[in-house]
């Protein structure tokens, strides 16, 4: 099977040997994790965990539309924190991109994350 995948040119980088997103045999949408970086310069945005969900979001939702989906597609979310202490600044975040029915999501603490970032997080459409 040929692996099918999405490069947005309005995302950031990837930072490692991967693609924005992937595409199952059965068309669901893998989007790999981003974190909060803003595109147009290639460094972290400055600000709290609520700013860093914010841009987090900004660059799934543009990897999204490069795919031909919207947030509205979401079926599942990955939140990675490096501190439980940012959980209700990302959540407040997070009620602003989704209403009911609310996808899937899981989110735990990790030791760290790439570039210093405070959240990452990944979907599935």
């Amino acid at each position: 099977m040929t692996r099918t995948t999405v490069f947005d040119p309005h995302a950031p980088e990837p930072v490692g040997p991967y693609s924005h997103a992937a595409v199952g045999a059965d068309g669901t949408l893998f989007l790999s994790g981003q974190t909060p970086i803003d595109p147009s310069t290639g460094r972290l945005v400055a600000g709290d965990v609520a700013a860093q969900t914010r841009q987090v979001f900004s660059n799934l939702a543009s990897v999204l539309s490069a795919a031909g989906r919207t947030l509205d597609d979401v079926t599942k979310v990955n939140v990675y924190l490096v501190d439980m202490e940012d959980f209700g600044a990302m959540n407040s975040v997070y009620s602003t991109i989704f209403t009911a029915p609310y996808p899937a999501r899981t989110t735990v603490a990790v030791a760290g994350l790439p570039l210093g970032a405070r959240v990452e997080i990944e979907l599935v459409a």
